[in-house]
């Protein structure tokens, strides 16, 4: 991680990840890349359904393999890379048979390391196998909800699961948020913690470089006016006036549950994850 000397206002708490170190190459593999339009919060209808995103740089998106379907196959990791689209580095994996996809990266993994995806699949680093086969406390990342449907849990940078039992067909996997949950024995994971870990110690020092990452600013609720939010209005700086704390549009947030009860993944949740003085 890289701090700087306090030159500037922006410059006294800034800080961002040595990419030069840790990278060994600066362009993307052509044949895995396409331009595309990010959404910015918008739905199918233009409307605005995530406040606070939109501008930013333009991103070239990088065709990421989430579905592993070469299985006993070797591949030999080539690079190191910067993914603008998300937290991790990913990695170009070239297989025995000549096929060249990109996947998300563990730690500590170099170039010129191999891994495979298999039942048989030794307990390593970036190996790819069933729950069924990892030893109770392993940590994995790229983990299935349903079999063969592709990688949907662990996939930011620094995070990992935790496979903490087997038994009855399911898996017992306690996720980053502490949440213990049930997935079926059969859903394929990789061994390992996903790469950049050091992620979430950025501090961006300005409000320029959140605009370039295509963040917007955010207004506080009290420096509204009366008929923008719940909180608005008033002489001086005011409180939030309101017994409970809730959102624009007067839905109460603090304490209230918002998980619906008819939710089809609630018999798979084993232990609930812990919030507020809880964690």
């Amino acid at each position: 991680m890289k701090t700087y000397k306090p030159t500037s206002k922006s410059r006294r708490q800034m800080t961002h990840v040595l990419y030069r170190e840790l990278l060994t190459k600066s362009q993307p593999t052509k044949s895995l890349t396409y331009g595309f339009r990010r959404s910015v919060g918008r739905n199918s209808r233009g409307r605005i359904t995530v406040r606070h995103k939109g501008g930013g740089h333009k991103r070239l998106y990088r065709e990421v393999d989430f579905l592993y379907n070469k299985k006993e196959i070797p591949a030999i990791i080539k690079s190191i890379e910067y993914d603008p689209n998300r937290s991790a580095f990913i990695g170009l994996a070239i297989y025995k048979d000549g096929e060249k996809r990109y996947v998300i990266l563990p730690k500590s993994i170099k170039p010129g390391d191999s891994f495979i995806v298999s039942e048989k699949a030794p307990l390593s680093v970036a190996n790819r196998l069933p729950l069924k086969n990892i030893p109770v406390g392993t940590f994995v990342y790229n983990i299935e909800i349903q079999p063969n449907g592709g990688a949907k849990i662990g996939r930011s940078a620094g995070i990992f699961a935790q496979v903490v039992a087997n038994a009855d067909g399911y898996t017992n996997i306690k996720m980053p948020s502490t949440e213990v949950r049930k997935i079926n024995e059969n859903c394929f994971a990789c061994i390992g913690t996903v790469s950049n870990e050091e992620h979430h110690l950025e501090n961006y020092g300005k409000a320029g470089r959140s605009r370039w990452k295509g963040i917007r600013p955010t207004v506080r609720g009290t420096a509204m006016n009366p008929v923008d939010h719940p909180y608005g209005g008033g002489e001086g700086r005011q409180g939030r006036g309101t017994k409970r704390p809730k959102t624009m549009w007067g839905k109460v947030t603090g304490g209230r549950k918002t998980r619906s009860p008819k939710r089809y993944s609630n018999v798979f949740i084993v232990s609930r994850r812990k919030t507020g003085k809880n964690k």
